[in-house]
């Protein structure tokens, strides 16, 4: 079969970490961008010796282009996830898929439609670590589990938003230490312990000169019985690694990032260690590497070829941003 061949729309940080990854996974191949901002996209293109199109119509009307890597505010995703899927072509979509639910339901539906393949980026779920918890939890090493905690303390500079003319905004952000910040955190909670039900949500703009919150908080019951809180900010100086803390009747885990901390089973202390956090992404979101982005990619053309499943689809995106509004509207209406 030919090379898998992308392309992308917006440069911006997270675009880089697209083209290392498609430069790195054999079978898959980098043809061309678009960005609004002609300058920047000509940068990037010579940088990777790959065309620059005048328009994202431009690009999706290019029938030797397989798949588009949206890499661009979130509040464009879905409709530009809709419009690539309408042209024939695969999807990789960074978080959120979408603001809302409904538009979220959106590009599911047309996925079905269109039987093309979309993922939403959340790349942490391919970590060994915390590859090795999902087994755990899917065996029933932790007995009847009882709690899953998720903590993301996260500091953002107010130049972060202030430098910025969508950040912070409901109308392209689409909410802030949740729906931008703590959208990997939510998915991650929800692959290794399942779906949650939100219980009760409050969030609140208590630092940032913002729309959107900086500070949030949650009471969630998961299917399995086990209760949770998330905590999210992007106001807790100087930043904080993300913690998510499982507990069930034989043992219990904790997770930094995506490196495990503690792992308890039966009474035998499996790992035991400090992870030595430097405060990276919790402080500063261009501190990201792209190995996590490349697995995930690998991932998705093995989808398309049919050699494995698609390990993060549309509906996980969609569930992320559900649990998401519920906390919103909980907040909303105060209950």
């Amino acid at each position: 079969m030919e090379n898998i061949r992308f392309g992308i729309i917006g440069c911006g940080v997270i675009a880089e970490a697209h083209a290392l990854s498609i430069a790195e996974i054999k079978g898959a191949e980098l043809i061309g961008l678009f960005d609004r901002n002609r300058d920047r996209a000509e940068a990037f293109a010579a940088r990777y010796g790959i065309q620059a199109y005048p328009s994202y119509a431009s690009m999706l009307a290019d029938e030797t282009i397989d798949a588009v890597c949206i890499c661009t505010p979130s509040g464009l995703h879905a409709d530009q996830a809709v419009q690539a899927l309408r042209e024939g072509k695969h999807v990789v979509l960074e978080k959120p898929m979408a603001l809302t639910a409904a538009d979220a339901k959106k590009v599911c539906r047309e996925s079905e439609i269109s039987h093309h393949l979309i993922t939403v980026i959340s790349q942490n779920r391919f970590r060994d670590d915390v590859q090795r918890i999902k087994r755990l939890i899917d065996e029933g090493s932790f007995g009847q589990l009882v709690m899953c905690d998720l903590y993301m303390k996260y500091w953002r500079e107010p130049s972060y938003y202030a430098n910025s003319t969508w950040r912070g905004t409901w109308r392209m952000d689409g909410g802030g230490a949740l729906m931008n910040q703590g959208i990997h955190g939510v998915d991650l909670m929800r692959y290794l312990v399942g779906d949650a039900t939100l219980l009760r949500g409050r969030a609140k703009t208590l630092v940032h000169n913002i729309e959107v919150e900086d500070t949030a908080a949650a009471l969630v019951e998961f299917d399995c019985g086990a209760l949770g809180v998330i905590e999210a900010s992007t106001s807790a100086y100087p930043g904080f690694s993300r913690r998510i803390e499982i507990h069930g009747s034989k043992g219990y885990a904790t997770l930094v990032d995506s490196t495990l901390e503690k792992l308890c089973i039966d009474g035998e202390m499996l790992v035991d260690k400090t992870v030595l956090t430097d405060t990276g992404t919790a402080s500063d979101p261009t501190m990201l590497g792209h190995e996590g982005h490349a697995l995930q990619l690998r991932n998705f053309v093995a989808a398309i070829r049919g050699e494995e499943a698609l390990l993060i689809t549309a509906h996980d995106g969609y569930e992320a941003v559900r649990l998401v509004e519920e906390i919103y509207r909980s907040s909303e209406n105060g209950k």
